[in-house]
C-alpha cells in the first residue's frame, strides 16, 4: 500500500494549485492523507480524481471546510493503525499534542500544522509530518510524503519539491 501525505496545502492563499511533482507523485498512490489547512475544499474532490483520499481540518480551515471533513480520523491500513490529525499549538509541542490526540496507540500519525517535515520514530510510533508542498514558512524548502506499508513493515519518506510551485 502506497500513501501519498501532504498537509497545509492552503489552496489558493499561497499557491493556485499543487506543484506538477507532488500531483505525479500522487498518481501513483493507493491512498493520500491531507492532514489539514486544505483552506478550499475543492482540493479535496481534485484529489479524488487521483486516488482515494482521507482528510482532516486544520487550523485555517473554514466552516465549509469543517462541516466536510473530521478534526481528526483512525485508520486501518495493512494491519497498521494510523491516526491523522491536524496539530496546534507552537512547532516544539506539535507532537506532543498529536500524541495525545489519540485514546489508543498508534503505529503512525500524521499531522501538520507546523510546516516543518518530521518523519522520526518515537517509541514505537512513526510521527509524520510531510511538511507543506505550497509554502516554506517554518521550513527552508516546500514537501510532501509517501508512506508504503507492506508485509508489515513501514516506509516513510520527504521529498522536497522544487521551485514549479504556482504562487499567486
Amino acid at each position: 500500500m502506497k500513501i501519498g501525505v501532504i498537509s497545509d496545502t492552503h489552496i489558493p492563499v499561497t499557491a493556485t494549485k499543487l506543484p506538477q511533482r507532488v500531483i505525479e507523485s500522487l498518481r501513483g498512490c493507493d491512498l493520500i492523507i491531507h492532514a489539514g489547512d486544505i483552506v478550499d475544499i475543492s482540493l479535496i474532490d481534485k484529489l479524488e480524481e487521483i486516488a482515494q483520499t482521507k482528510a482532516v481540518w486544520g487550523n485555517m480551515d473554514g466552516n465549509e471546510v469543517r462541516k466536510k471533513l473530521p478534526e481528526k480520523i483512525v485508520l486501518d491500513v495493512e494491519g497498521k493503525k494510523i491516526g491523522v490529525v491536524h496539530g496546534r499549538g507552537p512547532a516544539a509541542a506539535v507532537i506532543r499534542y498529536v500524541k495525545e490526540a489519540f485514546d489508543e496507540k498508534m503505529d503512525i500519525i500524521i499531522f501538520g500544522h507546523s510546516h516543518t517535515p518530521v518523519n522520526e520514530k518515537r517509541d514505537s510510533t512513526l510521527f509524520f509530518n510531510p511538511g507543506s508542498p505550497t509554502d516554506r514558512i517554518f521550513s527552508p524548502y516546500c514537501s510532501f510524503g509517501i508512506i508504503e506499508i507492506e508485509g508489515g513493515d513501514v516506509r516513510s519518506e520527504i521529498i522536497r519539491v522544487e521551485d514549479d510551485r504556482e504562487v499567486s
